[in-house]
């Protein structure tokens, strides 16, 4: 069987998936990334001395706000009745790790909600701590974990349950 974009219709053009037919499953998706700094500005981002405020507890509750808008953002994207959002960012010496988990019951997953959440958790990061640092660099963003729908669970290599706590 050969595989093709769901985007994109026989003739071409962009479409959005007809997920009318399809069973409302639980499910789950982890997404990961970070961005790296000097140590300077980790140091500063997390001393509570931000005069724009807490970088960390801004970007989470960003990421989280971002994740609930993604319909908005990503135009072939459905809107999802989402149960669950938690964005986790832990300091590393370089920079920070970004964890994001979203979970619904619905026709289609939560993927582009956890990957939209850690994308903008680091852009505001970045936003807030660029007056320290304009070398930042934010990456490696990918989906970690996949969890129900017809293609059933995925972890990416290297990756090992991620599950973050439940607030």
């Amino acid at each position: 069987m050969k595989k093709r974009l769901s985007h994109v219709a026989a003739d071409g053009t962009a479409r959005m998936v007809d997920v009318s037919d399809k069973a409302e499953t639980a499910r789950e998706a982890i997404a990961t990334g970070r961005i790296r700094m000097t140590r300077a500005a980790a140091r500063i981002a997390t001393s509570g001395e931000n005069r724009k405020g807490d970088p960390v507890h801004t970007a989470r509750l960003a990421g989280i706000m971002a994740g609930k808008r993604t319909a908005e953002l990503i135009p072939l994207c459905h809107p999802l009745r989402l149960t669950h959002i938690d964005v986790d960012i832990t300091p590393r010496p370089d920079g920070f790790d970004i964890v994001a988990s979203v979970r619904t019951t619905g026709p289609t997953g939560v993927e582009m909600e956890a990957l939209t959440a850690v994308s903008i958790a680091a852009l505001t990061l970045y936003d807030m701590i660029k007056a320290v640092d304009k070398t930042m660099e934010i990456g490696e963003i990918r989906v970690a974990e996949k969890r129900g729908g017809r293609s059933g669970e995925y972890v990416a290599a290297g990756e090992s349950s991620r599950r973050p706590r439940t607030r």
